[in-house]
């Protein structure tokens, strides 16, 4: 569900939003917000709700792994965007859940005109590691529409 209002957004968010994802701010177009849910120090599958102001996405990245990997994104409130390279993007909404294999490289974040969360979900692996790559083209972004 679309919300571009950031105080009804924050009611459907039943994991809040979190603080300002300062420390990857340079891999994201806009701002997003980070709220980790599990401590690493205390269990082998971290968690964290990120959240996208409109308009905000990541870089292309690729999760590497030796063995297992990958990236689980389960979508909680607003309405966004997941794409992987070569592929039609994908309209996310909440009660999705995206699988994403190590080693594809894509992109997610918020669709133009609403606020979009998800929960991060990082797939335990051997050598795991993402590489950060290009932005997303605006123009590219600017012409997707559902």
């Amino acid at each position: 569900m679309k919300s571009s209002d950031r105080e009804i957004f924050e009611k459907q968010d039943v994991f809040g939003i979190g603080e300002e994802n300062a420390a990857y701010a340079q891999y994201f177009i806009g701002e997003s917000y980070l709220k980790p849910l599990t401590d690493p120090a205390e269990t082998a599958v971290f968690l964290a709700n990120v959240t996208f102001e409109p308009g905000c996405r990541n870089n292309w990245h690729i999760h590497h792994a030796e063995s297992g990997g990958g990236q689980l994104l389960i979508c909680t409130a607003g309405s966004g965007w997941y794409q992987e390279e070569g592929k039609e993007a994908v309209s996310l909404e909440p009660g999705m859940v995206i699988t994403i294999p190590a080693e594809v490289k894509h992109w997610h974040g918020a669709k133009a005109d609403s606020w979009f969360s998800h929960i991060a979900v990082e797939v335990p692996g051997e050598e795991t590691g993402t590489e950060w790559c290009e932005p997303v083209d605006d123009e590219a972004y600017g012409n997707l529409t559902r």
